[in-house]
Parts: C-alpha cells; sequence; structure tokens
C-alpha cells in the first residue's frame, strides 16, 4: 500500500517500541498515513541508531522484542496508520562479537562455520584480522583466557576448540582471528566493511541462503501485515543491487519499496522495481530554488578573501577522494589490486579511476559510460598512467568479472567518505547547498529547473520519497531555509563575517567561515551543541586535526574561539542581532520549502519533531529528543480555531505541515498531475507555484528581494474561473486572476482547493 507520507522516528533504546506506539494517535492527528522507523532487528547493544545489526532473526529486546512490535502496530491500526521499517542488508554489527550469534560462530571456527559464507572475507590472508588492540608495542600481553573465551579489556572472543592450553598469546596464536593494532584497520583489514568502520562487516546478501536467513523475519512482518513498506539502507554496498531488489520485490510484491539511493545531479535512476529514493534528489531542488543564484560571485570573492582558496571544487573533490581510496580504503584497494596482478600499476591506477567517478557506482552493463568519464578524467590527470588505465577499464566494464564486481562497490565508498564527510567540511563557500545528494558547486535552482524536474518525477517516479531533512543530513531543513537567506545579503554577510573572523580567529579560515555560517543558521544555539558540531566538522574535514590523530593544540584554538562568541558580550550581541535579522525571512521560506516538499510529486516524509522549527545539526544533534507532548498541545489549539503568528512557536509550521498532510490522505485524487504555475507582474519571480489536479500550491521565493521591492504590487495567478478554499486560513477565493498581496496576506505560503 503506497502511504500518502510518512513520519521517521529514531526509534533506539530511550525511545523504545512502546513510546513510539504512544505517540500513534497524535501522527495520525497530524496527517500522515505511515509510520516509518528506524531499524528494529537486534543491534549491538545500546546502539543509538539500530545500522548495526547483530541479529537477523528477532525485534530488539531493547526497543521491546516481539511483544513490543505487536504492540506498535496493534496501536497503529488502531489509529489508522501503517508501518514502514528501515533495513540494513549490506552489513553487520561486529563490535561486541558475542552479541553476534553468526559473526562468533564465524571467528570460533573460522571456514569450517556453517556462517562463513554469510560475510565477505578474504580467506587468502588466513586469519580474520581485527584491529581492536591498543597502540602499544605489548598490547597482546593484556590477554586473558577466561573459561573458552580470549578477553581483553571488555572485549570476548571464543576459543577455537582444542586450542585453549597455554599462555593467552599461545592460544591467540592459534586462533581463526588476530587481534592487531586498531591502527592497522584501513591498511589491513580482509573483510568488507560499511565505509571505512570496522565494527560493520560486509554481508553476502548475494547468496541467496545469506538473503534468506537475513530476510526472513522481516518478510514474515510483511507477509502477516505488520509492514506495508520498506526502505533499504546502503544498497550501493551490495554486490548486485539490482539483482537484490528484484528478489526482494519479488518477496514482497505489494509493499512500498525505496531505496537509499544518492543520485548525483542529472543521474537517472535505474529502472528497478521498486518505487523510488528516499528524496536527496529532491532536497537539493527544494532547497536550491529558494537560493538567490544571482549571488554566487560575491560568496565566490568572499570565500576567497577568508579563505585564499584557488582549488576549484572539482580538484578538491579529487584530493579528498583519492586520499580517501589510497588511505581510509587501503586494504579495500589491495584487494582490488590482487585481482589484477597482470597489471604492474594496478593501486595506482584503481584509486585515480575511483577519484575521478563522477557518480557514486555503475550497475554494469548499466552505467558503463560513467567508467569511460571516470577513464577520460584519469588519463588526463595521470598521462604516465594510461596503458595501466586501458587495461584496467577493459576488465572493469565486463560484469562478470570478480574486479569489476569489487570496483562498483569501492567506488560508492569512496564518494561518501571523499565527499559527503571530507570536502563538504572543507568547501565551505556556501554551506546551505552543502548537502548529501548536492553538488555545491551548483549554487541555486531556478524555478524553470525545479518544474522540470517535477514533471520529470511525476512522470518516472510518482510514489519516490521525498524528503527535508533526515537522519544523514549535515544540517536541518530549517537551518538550510535560514543560510538560504544569505544568498539575498551577501553585503552584510561579507561585512560581518570579516570582522567575527578577526575577532575570535581560528588557524584554519574554511572551518571558521563554516562554523560562522552553522552559528548564524542555528542561533540561538547552546554552546555545547555549537562545540560538538565544529569538534566533528574539523575532525571530517581533517585538515588540521583529525578522528585518528586529534590535534589538541588546534582543538584548544576552536574551543576558544567558541567561548569568544559566548563570553565577548559585544560578539554575541552582534551574532544575535545579525541572527534576528535573517530569522523572519528563515521563517518564509521554511514554510515554503515545507510546503512545497509536502505537495510535490512524491511521497513526503517528515523526520521526527520537523513539524515544528528544528534547528538540528549533523548526528547525533539531530538524535536529540522530541517534545510529543507540546507538539500535541499546539496541534490542539490550531485544531480549536487558533490562527497562529509567524514566531518562535513554529505552531505556523505545524499549521501548513497538518493541514497539508491531511488532504494528502483525504483527498489523494488532487495530487495526480502537476502543471507549472507562472505570476504575472513585476516581482513574479518571487512566486513559485504549480497544479497538482486540483490542489495549487503557492510559495514565495526570496522574501529579502520581495520586501526591497515594496511587496506584491499588481502580481497576480491566472487560474480557470473556479471558486478556491485556501486551506491555511480557510478564505474563499474566486475568478480568474488572484491578486498575490491578496492571497498571502496572513503567510509567505498558499494551497488553495478547487471547491
Amino acid at each position: 500500500m503506497r502511504p500518502s507520507s510518512t513520519y521517521r522516528v529514531q526509534t533506539r533504546p530511550e525511545f523504545p517500541l512502546k513510546a513510539t506506539a504512544e505517540i500513534a494517535d497524535y501522527l495520525a492527528d497530524l496527517g500522515v498515513s505511515h509510520l516509518y522507523s528506524a531499524p528494529l532487528l537486534t543491534a549491538a547493544p545500546g546502539s543509538q541508531h539500530g545500522y548495526d545489526v547483530v541479529d537477523h532473526t528477532q525485534v530488539s529486546p531493547e526497543l521491546g522484542g516481539p511483544d513490543g512490535l505487536r504492540g506498535l502496530s496493534a496501536a497503529l491500526r488502531n489509529a489508522g496508520l501503517g508501518l514502514v521499517v528501515d533495513i540494513v542488508p549490506n552489513h553487520a554489527g561486529v563490535a561486541v562479537a558475542k552479541a553476534n550469534p553468526t559473526w562468533w560462530d564465524v571467528l570460533k571456527r573460522g571456514q569450517q562455520s556453517e556462517y562463513a559464507k554469510f560475510y565477505d572475507i578474504d580467506w587468502s590472508r588466513g586469519r580474520i584480522l581485527l584491529p581492536v588492540l591498543a597502540d602499544e608495542p605489548d598490547a597482546l600481553d593484556q590477554l586473558q583466557v577466561e573459561g573458552d573465551e580470549l578477553v581483553y579489556f571488555d572485549k570476548r572472543y571464543p576459543i577455537a576448540e582444542g586450542t585453549g592450553e597455554g599462555a593467552p598469546r599461545e592460544v591467540h596464536d592459534r586462533q581463526h582471528y588476530e587481534l592487531v593494532n586498531w591502527t592497522r584497520g584501513d591498511s589491513e583489514i580482509n573483510y568488507r566493511r560499511f565505509f571505512a568502520i570496522t565494527e560493520l562487516a560486509g554481508l553476502r546478501v548475494e547468496d541467496p541462503e545469506v538473503f534468506e536467513a537475513t530476510h526472513a523475519e522481516i518478510l514474515r512482518w510483511v507477509r502477516e501485515g505488520l509492514v506495508d513498506g520498506i526502505r533499504v539502507d546502503h544498497p550501493d554496498g551490495l554486490r548486485d543491487p539490482a539483482e537484490y531488489l528484484r528478489r526482494l520485490r519479488d518477496a514482497a510484491p505489494e509493499a512500498w519499496l525505496v531505496i537509499e539511493k544518492i543520485l548525483e545531479p542529472g543521474e537517472q535512476l535505474p529502472r528497478w522495481p521498486i518505487d523510488g529514493t528516499t528524496g536527496y534528489d529532491a532536497m537539493a531542488q527544494v532547497n536550491g530554488v529558494f537560493v538567490d543564484a544571482g549571488t554566487e560571485t560575491f560568496f565566490d570573492t568572499l570565500d576567497h578573501y577568508l579563505t585564499g582558496g584557488t582549488t576549484s571544487f572539482q580538484n578538491l573533490v579529487h584530493e579528498t577522494k583519492h586520499t580517501v581510496a589510497t588511505t581510509l580504503l587501503a586494504a579495500e584497494l589491495g584487494r582490488l589490486s590482487r585481482l589484477a596482478p597482470e597489471i604492474e600499476a594496478a593501486p595506482q591506477g584503481l584509486a585515480e579511476l575511483a577519484a575521478c567517478f563522477p557518480v557514486y557506482r555503475s550497475y554494469l552493463p548499466g552505467g558503463a559510460r560513467y567508467l569511460a568519464q571516470a577513464r577520460a578524467e584519469a588519463g588526463r590527470r595521470r598521462p604516465h598512467l594510461i596503458g595501466t588505465l586501458d587495461q584496467l577499464t577493459a576488465r572493469l566494464r565486463n560484469p562478470a568479472d570478480e574486479l569489476a564486481a569489487r570496483f562498483q562497490q569501492f567506488t560508492g565508498a569512496v564518494m561518501a567518505k571523499g565527499v559527503e564527510d571530507t570536502a563538504f567540511y572543507r568547501w565551505t563557500r556556501f554551506a546551505a547547498r552543502n548537502e548529501v545528494g548536492n553538488d555545491p558547486v551548483k549554487f541555486g535552482v531556478s524555478v524553470d529547473e525545479f518544474h522540470e524536474a517535477a514533471e520529470t518525477r511525476q512522470q518516472d517516479w510518482p510514489a519516490t520519497m521525498t524528503s527535508l531533512s533526515t537522519h544523514d543530513t549535515k544540517r536541518g531543513e530549517d537551518v538550510r531555509a535560514r543560510l538560504a537567506v544569505l544568498s539575498e545579503v551577501p553585503g552584510d554577510w561579507t561585512e560581518v563575517v570579516r570582522r567575527w573572523v578577526r575577532v575570535a580567529p581560528l588557524p584554519d579560515p574554511s572551518l571558521a567561515h563554516l562554523i560562522w555560517q552553522v552559528a548564524v543558521g542555528a542561533w540561538p544555539i547552546d554552546k555545547d551543541r555549537l562545540l560538538a558540531y565544529a569538534v566533528k566538522a574539523a575532525r571530517e574535514s581533517a585538515t588540521v586535526t583529525s578522528w585518528y590523530r586529534p590535534d589538541e593544540g588546534f582543538e584548544t584554538a576552536l574551543r576558544t574561539m567558541i567561548d569568544k562568541i559566548y563570553d565577548d558580550p559585544a560578539l554575541h550581541r552582534e551574532v544575535t542581532d545579525f541572527a534576528a535579522s535573517i530569522t523572519p525571512p528563515g521563517w518564509s521560506n521554511s514554510l515554503s520549502q515545507k510546503l512545497v516538499q509536502l505537495t510535490m510529486p512524491g511521497v513526503p516524509d517528515v523526520y521526527q519533531g520537523t513539524e515544528l522549527w528544528d534547528y538540528s545539526l549533523v548526528d547525533p544533534d539531530n538524535r536529540r529528543p522530541v517534545d510529543f507532548a507540546a507538539r500535541r498541545e499546539l496541534l490542539g489549539r490550531l485544531d480549536d480555531g487558533w490562527q497562529p503568528p509567524i514566531d518562535e512557536s513554529g505552531a505556523a509550521k505545524l499549521l501548513v505541515v497538518s493541514r497539508t498532510l491531511r488532504l494528502l490522505r483525504q483527498r489523494p485524487e488532487l495530487f495526480t498531475g502537476y502543471q507549472p504555475v507562472f505570476a504575472e507582474g513585476r516581482v513574479g519571480e518571487h512566486v513559485l507555484a504549480f497544479d497538482r489536479g486540483g490542489v495549487v500550491v503557492v510559495a514565495t521565493r526570496l522574501p529579502v528581494g520581495l520586501s526591497r521591492h515594496g511587496g506584491w504590487h499588481d502580481t497576480t495567478l491566472s487560474l480557470d474561473g473556479h471558486s478556491w478554499t485556501e486551506v491555511f486560513t480557510n478564505a474563499s477565493y474566486g475568478g480568474n486572476r488572484l491578486a498575490v498581496a491578496e492571497l498571502l496576506h496572513t503567510y509567505p505560503v498558499a494551497l488553495l482547493v478547487k471547491e
């Protein structure tokens, strides 16, 4: 059953299935049709996200177990709601070995384990390398034997039968695994990981037996009607995503099926038997259409002034991807290279091709042109490797070649770690556009480009998910909406930020610019939250400090900078005043982008809590508890007839979200087409409007520019002469021409329903 909309809840031990069940009536009142939960299978002890599944056979006891799921299902059914669940086919959690029975058995029995084929392990090395020891020469001396387990502080590992005699180090040397210094993981690991995370081991879900074992419980939920939809995490990590999705569709023919596939701008989703993606492509378009593309050169100039930067984003991405391929993912690169012993410079050629690959991955035979693009660019950058590149691409374009299969898995990890998790923290020209699924070089999106993308989505993927915030976004939707205002006031921003970087200096000017943007985008923000974000951003960018080698001196300077923002009264007042100046137009953008996302072609998702203003930053900040009691109370007031002002409470956003979601659920026939609607008049470009086939959506864009023009003046919309009811104000309108000033008198958005 296709949802009309979903509401994402981050189920976790602190917010288990019982607590989730208790908000079912609120979600029904809000207007969604389906709850969309984080993964529910048993994850590593204490997991805050559920993506480190350790047992595929049962609902997590920490979330409430099978009884918790039954209780949630009953509560949802009573409220008239369905359930969409997140699943993780690519990897399993192995941080706590004993919590994962299949991994434990592999460690205990090696290749003789019945689960040895569950995991993507390179057995040619002999033992499974586990990089868990402290960076000390005598770390193995800390091992102890306790019964049939080898113990290293809080970590426990099984002892193979008949190998338990002797000193702990002697016992260790007889095992099917080898405990080594944690720093050796990236260069020597011999099992496939999720990106560069050694605690997440890649599953061989391409094997029908592994598919069955890891999906039986989830598919039982679908068969029994507990679950209506499935969201597939990270399909790009799989050996053959197309084959996997065909198998999943065959097993769940009626389920709504979406995948976390990040499309680069212009990239088309292959015609797989699914309903679409989780909506990062839509997010990029919605965010972009509220940015003033005409001020790009101001930001280029400012960025050059602040950072002295001369590197293009393309060159930066090449550098960060190449670094990731040869350091963080050196072990994976080595495994690939061993598949091409006949090619002398295979490691250099493979790293260069991955660094030049223009999308996350290809799906051979589809997407072979991306390999050709990478080959051309790699040859331009490294002419001395042309012979090697030609030898490699001859093999990499062959779907039957093991090298080609593994290279496709490799490029996605290189892209994710090199771009999302590194380049986005170094290229800080305009942080509103540094978001998953977007190219920051594309400063804004024109109205025509937006309409074209929406028409294509309606035609090709009408049931795809659309998103504005997810658990993976770098900044919450309302932070980005406020930051979009900076594109309208580039002179004001230039003036204050140039002064601020002098008053509170930081040795990394690019990072400083990012932090200042985030500060004004999320202001007022607790110092602890801003500091946590700044440290994470600094370590992700890895220019001075990093997760592997934190630089104490730099991080002290970072704390000093953040302290100054709060402790220097003049600076604190200036930041507060500037943030206050861009907050009202930011609210206009927030309401407009939310209405557009909810009503454009696709199935809209509301991330937990974002029905009010949400100024969350990157995880774990966006997993903070949501005050559902406050939201219930505000929704009750709206339903009693309260017409809320646009203010700090966010009640105006709740009005827009609830009324739009209810209409989507109650009148789906009004949302079956897509037709651009263009305003007439001298400020017509400040309107974004479209007709979904019975509903006309009207949103304000570039509100600062609009106020500089003195408002809407004579701007009108041409409609078809029917009578219309505006959903948020209950006002009625008729005639062929509608004055925008009258329509948007109360709110910067309108939702017109044909009477």
